[in-house]
């Protein structure tokens, strides 16, 4: 598996104007809080949003408020010009891209609602609409979403510090900060 999502990462770093693909691995890093300073991987919707053509060395993941972003966000200010955090459920992964995007956010992290999920990834795909997004969604695993949302409440924090996308090829194995409660 890390075989696999090293060789991706080098195809997405050697060749950047492909973007990235269903099936493939975004890593991004936490740098604050500190406790929860991992490396988690996430994967892109299979046939709608955008690309990360840009590194983000440090920006904002705000958790939407309401958590699923279906409508209206009491939060919303917040979300511009950075990346949210929402979670899965109430409404399409469509939807919500599109709630994130009209609220200008980067792109958008849909956590799954399953929060004892730690190894399932969702596959992420189009509802029957006929609309379109431009920024790009990921899909995190439930339990990283938790830790996340958790951490952030346990500090009176409105928003985490975030790096991505990651490059993981270049981070020795024993430096990789990968959260413990997730197997690579």
């Amino acid at each position: 598996m890390l075989r696999r999502s090293l060789w991706l990462c080098f195809c997405l770093c050697s060749c950047p104007g492909r973007g990235l693909r269903i099936h493939e691995y975004l890593y991004f890093q936490v740098l604050s809080p500190g406790d929860i300073r991992y490396i988690f991987t996430a994967t892109p919707a299979k046939d709608f949003g955008g690309v990360f053509n840009t590194r983000y060395d440090q920006i904002h993941l705000v958790p939407a408020d309401p958590p699923e972003a279906c409508g209206e966000l009491n939060n919303g200010v917040f979300i511009q010009d950075q990346i949210a955090l929402v979670e899965r459920g109430g409404c399409s992964f469509l939807s919500k891209t599109r709630v994130i995007q009209e609220h200008g956010g980067r792109a958008v992290i849909i956590a799954d609602n399953a929060y004892d999920n730690d190894s399932f990834y969702i596959e992420m795909i189009q509802d029957s609409t006929r609309r379109t997004a431009d920024i790009p969604a990921l899909f995190l695993l439930g339990r990283d979403g938790y830790m996340i949302r958790r951490s952030l409440e346990q500090h009176g924090l409105p928003w985490a510090v975030i790096s991505i996308p990651v490059n993981v090829t270049s981070i020795p194995t024993y430096e990789m900060m990968q959260p413990p409660w997730t197997f690579w």
